[in-house]
């Protein structure tokens, strides 16, 4: 007798109409949730009669892929959330624009008839400390005394006027603070207020914001010491 030919699936891909992944590479290696469940379906339908899929092990494959799929819309949430704190950081940052800020900088720039404020971070309590302002050729034409200083921030002004007395010329200059601490002298790093002229975002798909100080230069939102 001949027997009647199998035209049943060789596999439950085949019954799916997906075929085998050698017959037909998918695109990309994502598993949907609408693809799981048929895969799932398929299982079932195709499972071995003297040993069905047993109650837990469904529910565990069930209860896994619905972790992922959670882990996986928890990270698309995330990620909004992410892109909308930086929309936000980026309107917060456009709002600084012409405002003055105190950022860490050892170079300022002086306009006709104004003044350049800083501030310098002394480390220790300090027996001196002693602000020089350089030209561009590197000579100092102004120094000034802060007297003794506490731990702390100190803050200074520098008039424009040079050692003697006249109106220095608009232009860049180095700003250096010398400090006595235990009988040492120690250079201390600097900030400096200036104008924000512009700001920056990151065109290589970074998150960071980058504000454009006159005098300075490009520098970090998060190196902002103090908005003025």
């Amino acid at each position: 007798m001949v027997n009647p030919i199998d035209k049943s699936p060789a596999s439950p891909f085949e019954s799916l109409g997906i075929g085998s992944q050698k017959a037909q590479a998918e695109p990309h290696n994502k598993l949907g949730q609408e693809d799981f469940l048929q895969l799932m379906l398929a299982q079932l339908r195709h499972q071995d009669p003297l040993k069905p899929l047993e109650n837990g092990e469904f529910i565990g494959q069930m209860a896994q892929f619905s972790t992922v799929s959670g882990i996986q819309d928890l990270s698309t949430a995330f990620n909004d959330f992410a892109n909308s704190l930086q929309s936000n950081r980026a309107l917060q940052a456009s709002g600084l624009v012409g405002r003055s800020v105190m950022v860490p900088a050892n170079r300022a720039s002086l306009e006709a008839g104004s003044a350049v404020h800083g501030a310098v971070d002394v480390p220790a309590a300090a027996t001196a400390v002693t602000v020089n302002v350089e030209d561009a050729a590197g000579q100092t034409v102004r120094s000034f005394e802060l007297g003794p200083q506490p731990e702390g921030q100190a803050k200074f002004t520098w008039d424009g006027l040079s050692d003697t007395g006249q109106p220095l010329p608009a232009g860049d200059y180095r700003i250096r603070v010398d400090a006595l601490i235990d009988g040492e002298v120690s250079a201390l790093p600097t900030l400096i207020a200036s104008k924000v002229e512009s700001v920056s975002l990151d065109q290589g798909g970074g998150k960071d914001i980058t504000l454009n100080v006159a005098g300075i230069g490009p520098v970090p939102l998060s190196d902002v010491n103090e908005i003025l």
